[in-house]
């Protein structure tokens, strides 16, 4: 689906109904045509690249999907690529968004995932850019590329907060009660092993989401486009200074599972210490009643205390005395 909005100068952006007149607007030459492309067909493409001559090497990516964030630059125009994120339980959505713009226009391209979540609603970043412009009365395409990718890092910021919350859920896990000595069933320990592979997987991903964008941001506030104007170049600044934050949150907190998994084998392998050391300590106790049974069980004809009178309760008494002895030693040392 294609909507279109022309802003003029000192004017609320206008919504065109009819794609099909979208040069008329572009040969005013007065403020911004955006065009926003929802799920892009081959049609929607080709439309855009009669209007707007985008080269065939930007229109191929515009309906390839799962593209690394980049900016290229083709003659007059621009393709930049940046990803939409959100958290589904444990897994990371990344949803791609193109951007197509040179001087006086601008195409958001948004693609849904495989699963059909819809990436960032075109209403949220049209609202936000009108309280921009009306607070710094910019009407061009690099503000509205500034007020898009603000708004994809704020959405950046939600994800890292959700992670966060996440990884206290698993330090309670790990560090809690059930972590420091009770016994694990075999099931929540595979689900909680699972959890950290998916929890390492979607930092991972934040990471190839948010990373390249440093480039990106650092090609633009280096002025490789030329036609961005002071007040887009200006702010370009702020979402670059947050990009550099969002990357060592993410650096952060893959530190902080990897330490968080490293103490669970830790924990693990002193439970099963605690384990041997309790088996070795009861098997200790019983090998010395054992030992006394099988030397008074052995059936050779002339033993000194076969025929004493006290010798049955004699043998009693020594595996009593052998095993509390050797319980209370054990107990005292805590091994048991």
């Amino acid at each position: 689906m294609i909507s279109v909005r022309h802003y003029r100068t000192g004017a609320p952006g206008v919504e065109i109904g009819d794609p099909e007149t979208i040069d008329q607007h572009l040969a005013e030459q007065d403020g911004l045509v955006w065009v926003d492309v929802d799920a892009p067909t081959p049609e929607d493409v080709k439309l855009l690249v009669e209007e707007f001559d985008v080269h065939h090497l930007a229109a191929e990516d515009l309906l390839e999907a799962r593209q690394r964030p980049k900016l290229e630059r083709y003659g007059n125009h621009f393709l930049l690529v940046a990803r939409d994120c959100r958290l589904e339980d444990t897994t990371l959505v990344a949803m791609e968004i193109d951007v197509v713009f040179g001087d006086g226009w601008i195409i958001t391209v948004r693609k849904p995932s495989h699963l059909g979540h819809e990436p960032v609603s075109l209403d949220e970043v049209a609202r936000h850019f009108e309280r921009q412009r009306s607070g710094e009365g910019a009407t061009d395409e690099g503000f509205l590329l500034y007020v898009l990718l603000d708004t994809l890092v704020d959405r950046y910021f939600v994800v890292v907060d959700q992670l966060e919350e996440r990884l206290e859920d698993l330090e309670e896990l790990v560090f809690g009660e059930e972590g420091q000595g009770a016994p694990v069933a075999s099931s929540d320990a595979v689900e909680l092993q699972r959890t950290m592979f998916r929890l390492r997987s979607t930092l991972m991903g934040l990471r190839r989401s948010v990373a390249p964008l440093r480039e990106v941001l650092g090609a633009l506030q280096r002025r490789e486009v030329p036609f961005l104007g002071e007040a887009a170049v200006m702010h370009l600044q702020d979402v670059y200074d947050h990009v550099l934050r969002i990357v060592d949150l993410n650096e952060s907190q893959r530190e902080l599972l990897t330490a968080v998994q490293e103490a669970r084998i830790a924990i693990a392998g002193n439970r099963m210490n605690q384990v041997m050391k309790t088996m070795t300590s009861w098997g200790a106790i019983l090998l010395g009643s054992t030992l006394i049974a099988g030397i008074y069980g052995m059936n050779f004809r002339y033993m000194p205390e076969l025929d004493w009178r006290y010798g049955y309760p004699m043998a009693l008494t020594m595996m009593l005395v052998l095993t509390v002895g050797l319980f209370r030693w054990f107990k005292r040392h805590e091994w048991l």
